[in-house]
């Protein structure tokens, strides 16, 4: 468990960040609010929308870097040319009177579609974007002669800049927030994190006892949640930092080279993890019969941790002082193993030992390199590109659909916020205009969140106008406790970003304004509004996207399957196949995103959502994609060992790619046969439709019999046939190898690649019967009044569409 000092530095951290989230976005706001308030006339009256300045700061500084914010001026432009340029000509064309609520929701759907279809687009500038759109044909409609065509989009561009500037100053003030900084720090963090997580990993493997190791087992997974934020984090700034380059060139050389990948580091942890869990008794028998064993473990782990430490905490791509003189030292206690397991029980610590070598090298500082290169000779180009933007406005139905449903969307919210009240009708799109997301979201649970972080708000900034009436700067400051309590609502899992920034806007758009009317008549009007456009946008969602999360589970389940079944079926030792790796680890990730959206989707009158079960098919399927990556690697350090045999490496190789063969027809055979299976009622109705049916005295039945979680003694005994087989192939291999150079070094890798390799076809093995079992019990859910035979349903299945 953490200690108490480090509970206490998480809690300082988490209130550091926090209140400094809070001091800048207060800031950026408190200087709209004294060029809005207080500055000259000439101002204040081209800055005519400050509600729009106050929601481009929210959307540009929330948790921003300057890097974040310099980004954001170059979206806030683009923005403006791609709304207000088409919005001018067209009000000039029309002319304000000619407007209608239907012509004005009609305008604003068709330009939130021509911003929204593009995909190359940054996602701030789209919500700036429609934001502007939003205001400027509502506004237009509600002023309607009194609307200048030219100045009035004017006006509405000067507001975005007011914004985008005062996030800028508030980047810089009192000392800029730079993102080489917070990716040095995040790296510093991750370095102490993994070090942490190494040290354990290696004490459990080394414990006397089953009790001691779990308890280490389980200090280190309570570290996996943070390391995994601090990962996406660095990603974060990494992508922010070529933003500060050219303001600050005499910082160059603090920026990161992307070279460096912590998630490798981060996959070989978590494969250290997966063989401790799966380690029957501790100590391990080759811990205890080798004593060198362990010393050099230890010793290894001791200079891994350094060189992290070292490496994350220099300036990147600065290898000066990260030692290596002795690297090749520390690794030399892996020549110690000179033949293959003895028996399976012994393949974890061998795949223990294999990601230690692999984080090894992982941890090593890669040399700065040059710019990447494309096959024409032509240098990769990171920044915005025209031509991308241009290539991403093709028209094809992933992209049109989408925009249809948005568009659409956004237009039902202005029009039915103007029929409902035409003073504040633009309160009902506005919402919807700035929390686009081009990835599907949990429709019901993102719109719950942001009508109550909108009350929330709301009703605050009515009790500050109360108390503080006549006293605009005190009012106005009363926001700076409402900042830090939204950052906190922010980090929460019930509210998360989207209800913190409603909280956040709900409050400032009352508190940070004048001469809008009676504040309570306001706040009603204005919840009520934003009623509107939420039920706008999740009717829509439910009219062109039907399928519930729960069903798209299902889809992405079967997909996963499959993809899994061609990734065993690729497995061979003279092929290395990433793509479809990469693929799996794709729907994988779709399917973890489903299950995520169905477990807070109402039930309605549908069947419940069977959780649990779909999270140990999850869990089995990221296992299996975990360890068919580390059988990519071990192939490919095994091709890389093998160019160095005068042996007959063929003839060894053609051994092994059978016993995988009699592997995957087995294993790839029952998880192509999962992935097929639907739920009966719908396969009986087929089956009944096409006259189809299955008697299994009727003869051989139509499919062959695959392994089942029946406790079957033969299908048990021919699977770890074929696991014994590979080991004894192995064993073979290694033996053969002879009076070469580097011989025991050579022996040592073959040793721990093939190991890999076994470790990983047993645990393969072990998660098919678990996915078996998930999937019978998913089935029986579904149809609780039919007894669930997977087999003879696989029959059925296979006979229908043969």
């Amino acid at each position: 468990m953490p200690t108490a000092q480090q509970q206490s530095n998480r809690a300082r951290a988490l209130w550091l960040t926090c209140l400094a989230s809070s001091f800048r976005t207060a800031l950026a706001c408190t200087i709209v609010g004294i060029i809005t308030l207080y500055g000259p006339a000439s101002v204040q009256s081209q800055v005519a929308f400050p509600a729009f300045s106050y929601v481009t700061v929210i959307l540009v500084v929330t948790d921003a870097t300057l890097g974040d914010t310099l980004h954001g001026c170059w979206l806030a432009l683009y923005a403006s040319v791609q709304s207000l340029g088409p919005a001018m000509l067209s009000l000039w064309l029309i002319r304000p009177t000619k407007l209608t609520s239907g012509t004005t929701a009609l305008a604003v759907a068709l330009g939130g579609m021509i911003v929204v279809l593009p995909e190359a687009t940054h996602m701030v500038a789209k919500r700036i974007a429609l934001g502007q759109i939003v205001i400027v044909y509502v506004i237009g409609f509600i002023n309607g002669g009194q609307t200048e065509p030219i100045m009035h989009p004017v006006h509405v561009a000067a507001s975005t800049a007011v914004g985008v500037l005062a996030c800028v100053l508030a980047l810089m003030f009192p000392y800029p927030r730079l993102a080489c900084c917070e990716a040095k720090k995040s790296c510093k963090q991750l370095a102490e994190n993994s070090s942490e997580r190494l040290k354990l990993f290696v004490k459990a493997l080394c414990a006397q006892d089953k009790a001691a190791a779990s308890g280490f087992i389980s200090q280190a997974k309570l570290l996996n949640a943070a390391a995994h934020k601090l990962v996406q984090s660095i990603k974060r700034f990494q992508g922010s930092m070529k933003w500060e380059k050219l303001p600050f060139k005499f910082l160059r050389p603090y920026y990161m080279n992307s070279g460096e990948n912590p998630q490798e580091m981060e996959m070989a942890l978590r494969g250290m993890e997966i063989a401790l869990e799966s380690i029957p008794s501790f100590p391990g028998s080759l811990m205890v019969d080798d004593g060198e064993l362990k010393d050099g473990l230890l010793r290894l782990e001791d200079h891994i941790s350094c060189t992290i430490r070292q490496s994350k905490c220099l300036v990147p791509g600065d290898s000066s002082t990260v030692p290596e003189s002795n690297a090749e030292d520390v690794t030399k206690f892996f020549q110690s193993l000179q033949t293959m397991p003895q028996s399976h029980q012994d393949l974890p610590t061998f795949f223990f030992l294999f990601c230690m070598k692999l984080l090894h090298s992982k941890s090593l500082p890669e040399p700065r390199t040059k710019k990447p290169v494309l096959e024409n000779g032509k240098s990769k180009q990171n920044g915005f590109s025209f031509k991308e933007v241009w290539s991403s406005c093709g028209l094809n139905s992933r992209r049109v659909k989408p925009a249809l449903k948005f568009s659409l969307s956004l237009g039902c919210a202005v029009l039915f916020g103007l029929k409902y009240s035409k003073p504040n009708g633009f309160w009902s799109g506005l919402p919807v205009a700035i929390s686009f997301a081009a990835a599907r979201e949990a429709t019901f649970k993102v719109a719950n969140i942001k009508a109550q972080g909108t009350v929330l708000g709301t009703v605050y900034g009515v009790i500050g106008c109360f108390l503080f009436e006549r006293f605009l700067p005190i009012r106005f400051l009363s926001l700076l406790p409402w900042f830090i309590f939204t950052s906190f609502l922010r980090q929460s899992k019930m509210y998360g970003q989207a209800g913190g920034i409603s909280a956040v806007i709900g409050a400032l758009l009352i508190l940070g304004r004048k001469n809008f009317g009676p504040p309570s008549e306001f706040a009603i009007a204005r919840i009520i509004e934003t009623f509107i456009g939420l039920s706008c946008s999740i009717g829509v969602e439910l009219l062109f996207q039907p399928k519930r999360a729960s069903t798209l589970a299902k889809i992405e389940l079967s997909k996963s399957l499959g993809t899994l079944h061609e990734c065993i079926g690729n497995l061979s030792l003279q092929a290395n196949h990433v793509e479809s790796h990469k693929k799996l680890k794709f729907h994988v990730n779709q399917l973890g995103k489903f299950i995520g959206e169905a477990e807070v989707e109402p039930d309605f009158w549908f069947l419940p959502f069977h959780s649990a079960c779909h999270g140990k098919l999850f869990g089995s399927l990221s296992k299996m994609s975990d360890l068919l990556l580390f059988g990519t690697h071990a192939i490919r350090f095994l091709q890389q060992e093998s160019q160095k045999l005068e042996t007959s490496w063929k003839e060894t190789v053609n051994k092994l790619d059978g016993d995988l063969k009699l592997f995957k027809g087995s294993v790839g055979s029952l998880i192509k046969c999962l992935g097929n299976i639907t739920s009966i009622p719908m396969l009986d109705k087929g089956l009944q439709k096409d006259g189809i049916s299955y008697d299994i005295e009727m003869g051989k039945p139509p499919c062959p019999i695959f392994f089942r979680v029946s406790d079957s003694e033969e299908d048990e005994d021919e699977l770890n046939k074929a696991l014994s087989s590979f080991l004894q192939h192995s064993k073979e291999a290694v033996d053969m190898i002879l009076g070469i150079e580097g011989e025991k070094e050579i022996k040592s890798q073959m040793v721990l690649s093939l190991s890999c390799m076994g470790y990983c076809i047993k645990v393969l093995i072990a998660e098919t019967r678990m996915i078996e079992e998930g999937i019978r019990e998913l089935v029986q859910w579904e149809n609780p009044s039919t007894p669930v035979n997977l087999h003879e349903l696989s029959c059925k299945i296979r006979a229908q569409y043969s």
